[in-house]
């Protein structure tokens, strides 16, 4: 379970706060897996643990969230690893692309078990909307030589009326309204994606009993909190540098809003519908 306070964190108001809210989220966390997942019996595969980066030093496993912090997240698990001695000096490829920090399914059974069982696991949340719109603008508003052809492509020949060669041709140009039609689609054209999945799917949170949950919103606190309780190096504190497209302004509750503007009452509706849980989950209110 979470690492407890050391002694002299007990008077420390600011430390105390943050354990509390920690306990909280766990509640209701618990709560809602049990209200409405009869999963918490069911064996765990390597396929649950598939999203979960390893620390060994730190015995911490970080729950991979896209769009919530997890570049700069694995620069920190990268540093407490000794690959790097400060988040600064790891670029953007090197930390998606390196293949420098193990996954919890590369371990045999036993492996996965005793980590499981005796290593702090946490995983970092955002608002089911803000993540969404943060994903398509880094998607679908800037080249990208995969999201275009293989979910551009197939979301514009399936949802645009009369839509021109050059745009069925390289899947630029997608709309936020096509993109949400696709999602909301039982018959999409083209699979799913980690960077809109549920939370619920990516990290299996009624399967697996997380010790520290993080949010987006309160990142800087909850991030430095956790490296707190872990023992980390006091030099070490959670970058604030904004990983890709660093000019254009963070998706916030107003670019979402304008983005959920265009957007039909139901269409609306029924997008909410698809994150139901991992609001209730996680205790976002409803937009």
């Amino acid at each position: 379970s979470l690492p407890t306070l050391k002694s002299e964190d007990k008077n420390n108001n600011k430390w105390k706060s943050l354990y509390q809210i920690q306990r909280e989220r766990k509640r209701i966390m618990r709560e809602t897996c049990s209200k409405y997942k009869s999963n918490s019996r069911r064996i765990i595969t390597p396929y649950h643990v598939s999203r979960i980066f390893v620390e060994d030093k730190y015995r911490v496993l970080y729950c991979e969230v896209p769009k919530a912090g997890c570049s700069n997240w694995k620069r920190v698990l990268m540093v407490l690893n000794g690959l790097a001695s400060s988040t600064k000096d790891i670029q953007h490829n090197t930390v998606h692309y390196g293949n420098y920090l193990k996954k919890l399914d590369g371990f045999d059974r036993k492996g996965i078990y005793h980590r499981l069982n005796t290593y702090t696991k946490m995983l970092f949340i955002r608002e089911p909307f803000e993540k969404l719109v943060s994903a398509f603008r880094d998607k679908f508003e800037h080249p990208n030589n995969y999201y275009h052809p293989v979910f551009g492509k197939a979301i514009i020949s399936r949802y645009r009326v009369n839509a021109t060669k050059e745009a069925l041709r390289t899947g630029s140009g997608v709309k936020f309204k096509e993109f949400i039609q696709y999602l909301l689609d039982v018959h999409r054209p083209v699979g799913m994606d980690i960077h809109w999945d549920h939370v619920n799917r990516l990290c299996s949170p009624c399967l697996i009993d997380y010790d520290f949950i993080g949010k987006f919103e309160s990142m800087e606190e909850d991030a430095n909190f956790f490296l707190h309780l872990i023992g980390a190096p006091q030099n070490l504190t959670f970058p604030k540098f904004k990983d890709r497209h660093s000019n254009d302004e963070r998706t916030t509750t107003k670019i979402t809003q304008q983005y959920f503007a265009q957007l039909s009452p139901s269409q609306r509706q029924r997008s909410y519908d698809f994150y139901y849980m991992d609001y209730l989950m996680f205790n976002y209110s409803k937009p």
